[in-house]
């Protein structure tokens, strides 16, 4: 069984990231896929972001109206419900513990975020645990595909493991004790959910950046104003 992870703020979640969950799911063929919103993520500034259930439930909202996401995506509130800030690490050993042994875990994120993840706790534990799909971020166009591999190459051998090398055959970076790394290039959109934030406090349409009914759920609830 192979399982995607993909965690985040989604302060809001946008059009952007359904696609890129549903690129990711259909190239990695993945059986099933989990969204993380984050309760307290520590890498990020707390300015600006609404409650943690009120993004769950935009979450909730996107996910139910993308039919090709409604059957294999399962909004998760294990960081909701842990107490803390919401540290990668324990969410991974989470789904560990309750998924078959056989299972295949795949830790889904952007590229900037994870050209820190040596900043992370427990970081060289992940590298153990599941494999990283690392795409642009949502609201990003790609640069040059092999200046990203070289990126990501560098960055593998001075903050993980000289032990890193890329495998044209598995299109890949391997290890021979850690887990893989793969860069996969979504189609680039351009929105991010900054923007989507600015618009809102400006009185400006979103209607193309988000799904309509978490539009709705904004303007409702007053959110980013």
């Amino acid at each position: 069984m192979h399982v995607g992870l993909f965690g985040g703020t989604f302060n809001p979640i946008h059009n952007g990231h359904l696609k890129a969950i549903e690129e990711v799911l259909k190239g990695f063929s993945l059986d099933k896929s989990y969204l993380i919103p984050s309760a307290l993520p520590p890498h990020k500034e707390q300015r600006n972001l609404v409650d943690a259930k009120d993004r769950m439930e935009m979450i909730r909202l996107a996910v139910a109206t993308c039919p090709a996401l409604m059957e294999s995506v399962t909004v998760s509130d294990v960081e909701l419900r842990r107490k803390g800030p919401s540290y990668t690490i324990d969410t991974v050993c989470h789904f560990k513990s309750i998924l078959p042994k056989d299972s295949r875990l795949y830790l889904i994120l952007g590229l900037d975020a994870f050209l820190e993840i040596d900043t992370w706790k427990s970081y060289t534990d992940l590298f153990m645990l599941t494999s990283f799909i690392v795409i642009p971020r949502p609201g990003t166009v790609s640069a040059d595909r092999f200046a990203i591999l070289r990126s990501i190459e560098n960055y593998l051998k001075k903050s993980i493991s000289h032990g890193y090398n890329y495998s044209f055959a598995q299109s890949c970076y391997i290890h021979p004790d850690k887990q893989p790394v793969f860069f996969f290039d979504v189609s680039p959109i351009d929105i991010s959910s900054t923007k989507i934030r600015k618009l809102v406090n400006q009185g400006m349409s979103i209607k193309s950046l988000v799904p309509g009914k978490v539009e709705e759920f904004i303007k409702t609830k007053g959110l980013y104003l």
